[in-house]
């Protein structure tokens, strides 16, 4: 398996390096501290193209492969996993989703402004009483005469509060999977209700919310896919949204190795730079390894997608593994730096609060390696 970058793809990652330097890096604190990324940030990524990687060029996008888009999720995630998130779940989850599963028509409506960045999508999955269960989600979907009326919450809905349309999964059968249907649904309808929640540990600048839905009307054309096969579209999108996350991860752990390496060459104790120490030394050899551990995983998953080959396990792997890593990696990032690891005058503090979620959405830690542990022994843990 070749894993050697063209000339386009090393073009784009540069590109997105340089952009995310100048208009990310330098303001990631302030969004930090203020708990809201600027929204302006939004059309300038659509600039770039971050939104429209692996998008056709016939929807505005910039059809790209999934390596270039693992590169992009990269770069994001060492720059502000808060931006990373918005670019990952508007065009990773709601974009691919509608390219994967909607009509003609839904296309055409939606792809266009998800791609340029002029509209934002999000993902309603989670509920108040199921997060790792979404087999049994309780928002309802109910047929009045063509039209379909919604009913429920969502929770943890990432650009909830910015999103201009959501793909909803509500029940509208019987219990389980079989009874879940996916729609699309615009934020302005009537009922449509939502809160952004404040004060989260990490990923403080990303608009995080709380959706409510009460009778919210759409018409039949809302449907994403067909009737019941809801859960199977969301299962299939979390698996490619699992590489992006992967990405992302190892974004976060080379933004940690890269503010360790600059910090220790230059501080000096007992005479000499600490990078010269064994035990910092150690950190930064674990960091560097798990970096591209990270990363050949992540790309690994990122080929099967474009192979047309199952993708399920190598997203899980690597989504367990980047970040697990991303986690420890920072952690280390903030004892090799000490006191000054502490504060935000460095970002290794917000890699640490950014990552910890990492192993819990999209997919907990535990989840990934019973789906891992399902696949080598064929025995399901979910009886």
């Amino acid at each position: 398996m070749d894993f050697t970058l063209t000339d386009e793809q090393r073009a784009f990652q540069q590109t997105a390096r340089d952009f995310l330097n100048k208009e990310v890096v330098p303001f990631r604190a302030e969004w930090d501290r203020r708990e809201s990324v600027d929204t302006s940030i939004i059309p300038k990524l659509g600039e770039v193209g971050f939104f429209g990687l692996t998008i056709p060029e016939e929807y505005g996008g910039l059809g790209g492969d999934y390596i270039t888009y693992c590169l992009g999720m990269e770069e994001l995630g060492r720059a502000d996993s808060s931006v990373r998130g918005i670019v990952s779940v508007s065009m990773g989850l709601f974009g691919k989703i509608v390219l994967s599963h909607g009509t003609h028509e839904q296309k055409q409506r939606w792809l266009p402004g998800i791609a340029d960045g002029s509209l934002l999508g999000c993902f309603g999955l989670t509920e108040p009483d199921s997060g790792s269960d979404p087999a049994n989600l309780k928002t309802r979907a109910v047929r009045d005469g063509t039209d379909w009326v919604i009913t429920g919450n969502k929770i943890f809905i990432t650009n909830g509060t910015w999103a201009d349309v959501c793909v909803v999964f509500a029940r509208t059968g019987g219990a389980g999977p079989k009874g879940v249907s996916a729609f699309l649904v615009p934020t302005d309808s009537a009922g449509f209700e939502r809160t952004e929640i404040h004060g989260k540990l990490g990923l403080r600048g990303q608009a995080t919310a709380e959706l409510r839905f009460d009778g919210v009307r759409v018409p039949a054309d809302a449907v994403l896919g067909e009737e019941g096969q809801g859960f199977a579209i969301a299962m299939t999108s979390l698996d490619k949204g699992r590489v992006s996350v992967g990405a992302g991860c190892t974004g976060i752990v080379a933004g940690c190795l890269d503010t360790v390496v600059e910090y220790t060459t230059a501080r000096t104790q007992f005479g000499r730079p600490i990078a010269s120490f064994q035990l910092i030394q150690d950190m930064i050899a674990e960091m560097s390894v798990d970096a591209d551990c990270a990363r050949l995983l992540t790309w690994k998953a990122a080929a099967a997608i474009e192979s047309g080959e199952p993708v399920a396990v190598p997203a899980s792997k690597a989504k367990l593994f980047a970040s697990e890593a991303a986690v420890k990696a920072a952690n280390l990032a903030v004892q090799a730096l000490g006191g000054y690891g502490y504060i935000d005058e460095y970002p290794v503090q917000k890699y640490l609060r950014d990552a910890r979620v990492m192993t819990l959405y999209e997919g907990t830690s535990q989840i990934q390696k019973l789906l891992i542990g399902r696949a080598e022994t064929g025995v399901s843990a979910f009886a």
